[in-house]
């Protein structure tokens, strides 16, 4: 069991990557706050877990609702080893120009100003325990940008940077901060990100990635197990990129 005795939080959990990984987890041990704004899918996920998980209805860009969250967890299983920034948004596929002002500040406090919420209540916590792990679902978007998502690339190159800078900020306490690079995968922000689903935009999407596939969410959630686990003890400040060679 790589993450026996250990509790996590996850943020947009009620399904796609973010349920993968609160299934991955739970499998290797760990008892899993499932959180989304989605509270029929967080219950669905949490239930079929069973007794290592609790659900929340969360909305990550608010800090009273995140503060909310991380009393839950620490009620139900009385710490937090980790901390998953999993959460997020975009804009359609399209002219930058296009994207109104209420999408675009819904993606910088859903994709960005989430991290900093998550830092204020959960690095104290982590501090007092000896250390943890953080860990940000950010995007090969924001490493290799694709045209026609501009705002939602921009904000995961944020989230890359934030990483990196708090990995050395927070080392002296030793929590391990790093985030993920998912090239495109089958969830329910793959239409978003194509502009429509067809079957000439989904080949174009595939030819751009060499391994030939989009990502799926086990492909997410194996790669966040081994960056929370014990077995990444020494890794921190990382972007990994699981895009089947997309950013080559």
């Amino acid at each position: 069991m790589r993450l026996e005795n250990k509790v996590a939080i996850i943020t947009g959990a009620a399904s796609g990557f973010g349920e993968g990984m609160a299934r991955r987890f739970a499998e290797e041990g760990a008892r899993v706050v499932v959180a989304d704004l989605n509270a029929k899918g967080a219950e669905r996920v949490a239930e079929e877990i069973g007794d290592n998980a609790i659900w929340t209805q969360t909305d990550v860009s608010l800090r009273s609702e995140f503060d909310e969250m991380v009393y839950a967890a620490k009620s139900a299983f009385g710490r937090i080893d980790i901390m998953i920034n999993n959460a997020g948004y975009t804009h359609r596929n399209g002219d930058m120009l296009g994207v109104d002002e209420e999408t675009f500040d819904l993606i910088t406090a859903i994709n960005m100003k989430a991290i900093y919420h998550a830092a204020l209540a959960v690095v104290p916590i982590m501090d007092r325990q000896g250390g943890g792990v953080i860990l940000t679902t950010a995007s090969t978007a924001g490493i290799r940008p694709r045209p026609g998502l501009t705002w939602y690339n921009a904000s995961k190159g944020w989230a890359i940077t934030a990483t990196k800078s708090m990995a050395v900020e927070l080392a002296p306490k030793n929590i391990r901060v790093n985030c993920l690079c998912p090239v495109a995968g089958e969830t329910g922000m793959l239409e978003k990100f194509m502009g429509a689903d067809t079957p000439e935009i989904r080949e174009k999407f595939r030819a751009s990635i060499p391994l030939g596939r989009l990502s799926t969410p086990l492909d997410i959630a194996n790669a966040a197990l081994w960056l929370a686990s014990d077995e990444a003890a020494f890794i921190t400040g990382v972007a990994l990129e699981v895009d089947g060679g997309r950013c080559i």
